[in-house]
């Protein structure tokens, strides 16, 4: 029997989505808890692959159980399940689902937000990127702009990507100004453009994408490059041309869309 599983991870002590022989992953910690449970071997399909220290609100996985005739209470089975689970991963639904179904070949859309900070903030660290320089939003939104649409997205992906193609269709892109609630709750001193966060939304993503893009168009709102680049760096497919990757700590996969039932 299938079931979907909705979940959301802390990344800071896992090495990314994937299971590693040698290393805490949160496929690994999902599978294992499962299969604690449910006493057998059980391999879980994510929506998507994160990196290293990248964190996820809202997760979409699927697995199989071997016993057709095993349907625990959901509300047990996800108490169950958090209770086995590290702290850094929880459980918020599971449910049966369709044969049909597959929680990463399914999905239309998935969506991620890069939060960034600009000055020394003790509250910000650990999911946010503290960015020094000046930044120019007006001008890395133009550059986000020429991101739009379907494109052979090579120059933002790290090298060894086993994807069969490069080609993604990005149907959303841009910063704006966020208030943390430190500063709206408790009135934490702060300035306008002090923090700031990247929303992107594409049918797919490569990978090291959103981070690489992000490098890119921080290059461009501190003055080095014009937004115009963006476009030509595109049509390259140069990866080295492109911007550094910013740390993986303030990226959320934050949605995952699938079709809507008929």
């Amino acid at each position: 029997m299938r079931y979907i599983i909705r979940f959301s991870y802390n990344g800071a002590d896992f090495f990314g989505w994937q299971r590693q022989p040698d290393a805490r992953s949160i496929q690994g910690e999902m599978e294992r808890a499962l299969s604690t449970f449910l006493r057998e071997d059980v391999s879980v399909t994510g929506a998507g692959r994160t990196d290293t220290g990248v964190n996820a609100v809202n997760c979409v996985a699927h697995f199989e159980t071997a016993d057709g005739e095993f349907v625990p209470e959901p509300a047990q089975f996800v108490y169950k399940i958090n209770a086995i689970l590290p702290r850094g991963i929880t459980v918020h639904e599971i449910r049966p689902a369709g044969q049909d179904f597959h929680a990463r070949f399914s999905a239309t859309a998935r969506e991620y937000r890069y939060f960034l900070h600009r000055k020394k903030d003790p509250f910000m660290e650990s999911f946010s990127w503290r960015c020094r320089y000046p930044l120019d939003m007006e001008k890395m939104n133009s550059a986000a702009g020429f991101l739009l649409g379907t494109h052979d997205f090579s120059c933002f992906e790290k090298t060894g990507g086993n994807n069969r193609t490069s080609i993604c269709t990005i149907s959303d892109a841009g910063w704006s100004l966020w208030t943390p609630p430190h500063v709206s709750m408790m009135g934490y001193p702060c300035e306008e453009g002090d923090f700031l966060v990247f929303r992107i939304r594409a049918d797919r993503f490569l990978r090291n994408m959103v981070r690489a893009i992000v490098g890119t168009l921080v290059d461009v709102g501190r003055g080095k490059r014009k937004p115009e680049w963006v476009r030509e760096l595109v049509r390259s497919g140069s990866r080295s041309a492109a911007g550094e990757s910013v740390p993986g700590h303030a990226l959320f996969l934050c949605k995952v869309e699938y079709p809507l039932p008929e």
